[in-house]
């Protein structure tokens, strides 16, 4: 009997994020300790790492627009294939931001046609979230080719984990500092 796998295409996900991964902006996390009344400037790749306080306060203002963006070149290259290539179906930016409109502006700007990524904001920087998230499409959709691409090590890790546990074939790319 011949394999019914050698006649179905697979169906491909590819997720981006965002910050530090296609894009460097000036937006940056304040956080106010409400015990000490210190006040610290963080940007995106520092909070990544970031251990939280028990009495931090945390300003995500600078997110709900993308400031002075500089384009990642090395990534955005390789999005804008996939979407060639895929036609643009199942291309996702999967951000931390909780507003996606400034996303869409900022890849229309960069000329990418924003009928061919969807943008999803989780408004949560908790790496489970884009997991679980990345998850829900394997599972519900039947997704089984995965891309996968962030500069944050929890996400790279915690996603990395998560598809091990699945019947897909998979490439998780951790995003390093690089020129733009």
């Amino acid at each position: 009997m011949i394999s019914r796998s050698l006649f179905t295409e697979n169906k491909k996900l590819r997720v981006f994020d965002f910050d530090d991964s296609l894009v460097k902006t000036n937006s940056f996390i304040y956080i106010t300790n409400s015990k000490t009344g210190k006040n610290r400037k963080l940007s995106p790749a520092e909070y990544a790492v970031y251990k939280p306080k028990a009495d931090d306060e945390f300003d995500y203002s600078d997110f709900e627009q993308v400031k002075d963006p500089q384009e990642m070149k090395r990534l955005t290259t390789v999005l804008k294939r996939m979407i060639k290539t895929n036609r643009g179906k199942g291309i996702y930016i999967l951000t931390a931001r909780s507003k996606y409109k400034p996303i869409v502006k900022y890849i229309r700007d960069i000329g990418i046609n924003s009928n061919s990524v969807y943008v999803v904001a989780l408004a949560s920087n908790n790496p489970k979230d884009k997991s679980n998230w990345i998850e829900a499409k394997i599972d519900e959709e039947g997704y089984d080719d995965v891309y996968f691409a962030d500069d944050s090590i929890k996400n790279v890790e915690v996603v990395k984990r998560m598809l091990r546990s699945k019947d897909v074939k998979f490439r998780v790319q951790h995003i390093k500092e690089h020129k733009l």
